[in-house]
């Protein structure tokens, strides 16, 4: 009887780290990866906003800061990558990438 009870123990240990693992562990590291991509993926001209609420477009980048501009005055911020919350891209970046592939192909 006492061997019974201890295998149920170890079998609710296993079946709670097992939970543990998908409902807190695995999302944690699913969210860090999509702030590393996003940080990683920075560059100049992307609009962004800062977890301030501050909001810019990106001047330059520099290991681990961010120069932006915001508001009509154009004052320029510094800011470490870290504090960024969200990242939307240039608006001419994409259009151009496209045209100079399509170029690229006619030439061909």
């Amino acid at each position: 009887m006492p061997n019974q009870g201890m295998s149920t123990f170890i079998m609710w240990a296993v079946v709670m780290a097992v939970l543990f693992y998908f409902m807190v562990y695995r999302p944690q590291k699913k969210q860090e990866k999509a702030a590393r991509i996003l940080r990683n993926s920075i560059s100049v001209g992307d609009t962004i906003e800062t977890i301030g609420g501050f909001t810019g477009r990106v001047l330059s980048v520099k290991d681990d800061d961010v120069v932006f501009e915001t508001g009509a005055d154009r004052t320029k911020l510094v800011i470490k990558k870290w504090g960024i919350r969200f990242r939307t891209p240039a608006e001419n970046a994409q259009p151009e990438k496209k045209e100079e592939q399509t170029e690229a192909a006619n030439k061909e």
